[in-house]
């Protein structure tokens, strides 16, 4: 059940923290009614394992295999960056052996997991510190500082740069290697397991960043228009020029002047495509690329998949490339070079918990 607040004119944030206190209450209630008795506690001999959303939850999944079972906070297909923790999700975040998350980007999973007595928290955060891509200027909330200082005029606690890392994938590898050293503390009979699919991992983000290397090595520009300010990293590193249209929340309202100075850079750049992404609906993008008389393509942050059966983050990002390389006037890989499909074998598919309901905002 997810507790609801009336909207009283206070900040969302506020609104969070506040749905925040009502769930862990309740889930400190339950948990004393049944005397801190799980289901979960019958997975005897797997780690429990809670993923605060997607890029996490593949990390963890990846690296822990058949000697552990995921929880996912975030569900497929949900946009995860006004996440409100149901009471029996907080109750998960309490009794799990490892919780892997992005420090910043949820609040109300910042929470759980403070006050969770787990000995394996793994902050992402910590093995790939975050930069500032100044993702909230230019927008409407910015202008009238409804989010970095609240509608009070205060600054409140948040993010301190942009949460994407996981859109480059050095930096998620050494996430990965982060999460295999903690699992293998927490599971040490399982230890070498965990090294050796960390290392497997590894060598496949390696082939990816290379794959993006060679891919984006020749362009006619070196600049791409998106609706939500995530690729900074990717961009970094591969030597492009992000123009974002919002910021870190893709549900912001653009200023008048930033969408002129998004027209200006696409003009001057020879932009032919503005990018838009899957859990967030396209329609700012729809227009911006009309005005321009621009195409419209997904760019997807990977903030969730909506088909974990079909797809996973080096699919997904082996889609960005194409549709990157298509926009900046790049050479098409060459077909076959993509990779293979991920393993489907039973025998090696990871143990997810499904029964987690999802949190919606």
């Amino acid at each position: 059940m997810m507790i609801g607040l009336p909207r009283l004119g206070l900040t969302r944030r506020t609104r969070r923290s506040m749905a925040f206190g009502a769930t862990a209450l309740a889930a400190s209630l339950a948990l004393t009614a049944c005397g801190g008795s799980s289901s979960a506690d019958s997975d005897t001999g797997r780690l429990k394992v809670v993923a605060s959303f997607y890029p996490m939850e593949f990390l963890a999944q990846q690296i822990g295999r058949e000697h552990v079972a995921v929880t996912d906070l975030t569900a497929a297909g949900v946009e995860p960056h006004d996440l409100e923790l149901t009471a029996k999700q907080v109750g998960t975040v309490q009794k799990a052996d490892a919780i892997v998350y992005l420090k910043g980007l949820q609040p109300t999973v910042d929470q759980a997991v403070a006050q969770s007595s787990s000995k394996h928290k793994i902050d992402a955060t910590a093995a790939s510190p975050l930069v500032d891509h100044h993702l909230d200027e230019g927008t409407e909330d910015a202008a009238h500082g409804n989010e970095a200082q609240g509608g009070d005029g205060h600054r409140h606690e948040g993010p301190t740069g942009d949460p994407h890392i996981w859109l480059d994938p050095t930096r998620y590898a050494a996430i990965a290697k982060s999460v295999g050293d903690e699992f293998a503390k927490a599971d040490p009979a399982h230890a070498e397991d965990y090294r050796k699919n960390t290392d497997e991992l590894v060598t496949k983000l390696t082939a990816l960043d290379q794959e993006f290397r060679a891919g984006l090595k020749d362009t006619r520009t070196r600049t791409f228009v998106t609706s939500h300010a995530a690729f900074g990293y990717l961009a970094d590193h591969y030597g492009l020029t992000q123009v974002a249209v919002n910021g870190v929340d893709p549900e912001s309202e653009p200023t008048p002047a930033r969408l002129a100075a998004v027209q200006k850079a696409a003009k001057d750049n020879g932009v032919t495509t503005v990018f838009f992404e899957t859990l967030v609906s396209p329609k700012l993008a729809d227009t911006v690329a009309k005005d321009l008389g621009l195409k419209t393509a997904v760019l997807d942050p990977l903030e969730g998949v909506k088909d974990p059966a079909k797809d996973d983050y080096l699919t997904v990002m082996k889609q960005n490339l194409a549709n990157l390389q298509a926009a900046l006037g790049a050479p098409a890989t060459p077909a076959g070079t993509a990779g293979a499909a991920p393993s489907t074998d039973p025998a090696t598919a990871p143990a997810t918990d499904a029964a987690t309901p999802a949190a919606t905002s």
